[in-house]
């Protein structure tokens, strides 16, 4: 006798879940939001290859400029080492953004915890690899700091200009 009741009330709720309209995990308002986060963090990571090669690329013009002037390969090193510790620099801001996006925001302290986590590993590397080129290879302080200003205004003229482009 219990099976039929129960065969009964399973079909009564079968009848009453088929006339409710399915519902998803994500209501259709919240997809659209969903997929312009998309665009704009795959629009963000073009940028920054962007950034990354067109740091790369005024770093070897002005090393061809710097060894036109001078005429010494050890100067034009000193520049292509600076620009290359610039380009190491922006190629972590970029890799350690995409990482801070990964990550879930439920914890504002914890996020901000991180970025000056980042920023100070930054500035760290940027300081060990000068002192490195600086003592360890001598290379000329003003043209390795040269090459690293040099890049570091394409960093950030770069950023400001290539926002501006549509794509």
């Amino acid at each position: 006798m219990a099976s039929s009741a129960d065969s009964i009330r399973v079909s009564k709720l079968s009848k009453n879940v088929g006339d409710e309209p399915q519902q998803c995990l994500t209501p259709p308002e919240n997809a659209a939001i969903i997929a312009a986060l998309f665009k704009v963090e795959a629009k963000e990571k073009k940028l920054a290859r962007r950034v990354y090669w067109l740091q790369m690329l005024v770093t070897l013009i002005v090393t061809g400029i710097a060894y036109v002037m001078k005429g010494t390969p050890q100067f034009a090193l000193a520049v292509l080492s600076g620009g290359g510790i610039s380009v190491v620099n922006g190629a972590m801001l970029a890799w350690r953004m995409s990482r801070a996006a990964l990550t879930s925001v439920q914890n504002a302290h914890h996020q901000l915890r991180l970025m000056y986590f980042y920023a100070a590993e930054r500035f760290l590397v940027v300081v060990v690899l000068l002192l490195l080129c600086m003592a360890a290879l001598k290379l000329s302080p003003i043209a390795l700091l040269s090459g690293f200003i040099a890049g570091q205004a394409v960093l950030l003229v770069a950023r400001l200009l290539l926002i501006r482009i549509k794509d």
